[in-house]
């Protein structure tokens, strides 16, 4: 069996110890535009802040790909793919050969038009190891760097560079920071504790209307004078090789719970992808690591014949900046339970006798037994929720629920 992997981040790790799980001798082939080994992709920005380095951003070991008897195209581009003669086309004019294909291309930034964007000389996004080491290679101590996008892209940027350099700034057209992920009140929270703590300057509910050199001008009229640009607005998902031959898409590649889109032998994983959150009981793509393992790895296996299931998606995000940490999950819909204490936030969102989601912000302890109810969709009936919604603790579930999980640990 000939394996070939498009992609070589959390997705293709998942496929391939999907695969080795069921089939330690087919070929496995990883192709990548990259020219790393695997590598954490969150973990950019701690990078950059010297936390970590490259030998220790590596997302296996060193011999990952030949324990797992992997070969690797790096550097290299899939720009096609034949489904009739099961191939896929590089740039460099080559054709790999597969029996089973996983499309795990992630996404690309998004970079709305600009007027002047062409002009800025020193513009970088921020999604890979190469965009950060060329924006670490741009800043200095004097550099006054603006950032476009409030997001969680943006953001881990701020924490990475901001000091490295003169001054920040950051531009969002929403009216709130980490709109994807926090309420209104964690937002101005954590927007709070980095204007306190690191000075950094956020101008919001605006956009630029245009660049001139080293000068952005807002539709507010505000001007800002910058050395650096980050564009880090957003992403849009990689999913042209597949629609290109008629493969399913709605925003992401279409995939059922073994992950197969809808042209046979073919399957994709991650970013790229649409998954089922059942938090909301709708397909969204759900841009997280654990959804990209697994789904990886559920390709995998089905991709060597063994029956393979992931179907309880739910978008998650484990975050800190500078020591304040958010985890959030699940939907913010239905009756709210709020906690506030200072910096200390936490919202649970309870719906149908479910709690659908949660966020938490400063104490973050225990959040995972959140995470738990969540993800199994536990019917409250069964926890003592009273008790859980103050203090998460397992002595709060049912002594079915932890027999099971925990085999009668207590």
């Amino acid at each position: 069996m000939n394996y070939v992997i498009i992609g070589n981040s959390t997705a293709a790790v998942g496929c391939i110890e999907g695969i080795r799980a069921v089939d330690t001798k087919g070929k496995i082939v990883v192709i990548s535009d990259e020219p790393h080994h695997t590598y954490g992709r969150p973990l950019i920005s701690y990078m950059l802040l010297g936390k970590t380095d490259e030998e220790h951003m590596k997302y296996r070991p060193d011999d990952f790909y030949e324990k797992n008897k992997v070969d690797t195209i790096l550097n290299t581009k899939v720009v096609s793919i034949d489904k009739d003669k099961k191939s896929v086309k590089l740039d460099n004019g080559k054709s790999v050969k597969y029996d089973k294909l996983l499309v795990a291309t992630g996404s690309r930034p998004f970079v709305p038009p600009m007027e002047g964007l062409d002009k800025v000389e020193k513009s970088f996004n921020f999604m890979t190891l190469n965009d950060a080491k060329a924006l670490e290679k741009a800043i200095d101590s004097n550099s006054n760097v603006l950032v476009i996008g409030a997001g969680l892209i943006g953001l881990k940027c701020v924490e990475g560079i901001v000091d490295k350099v003169k001054s920040v700034q950051v531009v969002d057209l929403a009216n709130r920071i980490l709109p994807s992920i926090l309420d209104e009140k964690g937002s101005a929270l954590v927007q709070k504790y980095l204007e306190d703590k690191k000075n950094i300057q956020f101008t919001l509910n605006d956009s630029v209307a245009e660049f001139t050199e080293n000068t952005a001008t807002l539709k507010s009229g505000k001007k800002i004078d910058f050395d650096v640009l980050v564009v880090a607005v957003g992403v849009r998902p990689n999913t042209e090789l597949v629609s290109e031959i008629g493969g399913e898409v709605r925003k992401g590649i279409v995939v059922n719970t073994k992950s197969e889109t809808s042209i046979p032998d073919i399957y994709a994983a991650g970013d790229c992808t649409v998954s089922h959150n059942i938090a909301t009981d709708e397909d969204q793509i759900i841009a997280i690591l654990p959804n990209a393992y697994l789904q990886g790895e559920a390709a995998g296996m089905n991709m060597a014949g063994e029956e393979k299931v992931f179907d309880n998606s739910v978008p998650m995000n484990a975050i800190g900046f500078f020591d304040y940490h958010i985890i959030t999950a699940g939907a913010y819909t239905g009756d709210k339970y709020v906690v506030e204490n200072g910096q200390e936030y936490k919202c649970l969102f309870t719906k149908d006798g479910y709690l659908n989601g949660f966020i938490m912000i400063g104490n973050v302890s225990k959040a995972g037994i959140y995470t738990a109810l969540v993800r199994n969709k536990t019917p409250l009936s069964e926890v003592d929720f009273d008790l859980i919604k103050d203090s998460p603790q397992l002595m709060a579930m049912a002594k079915s629920y932890r027999d099971e999980k925990l085999g009668g640990a207590l």
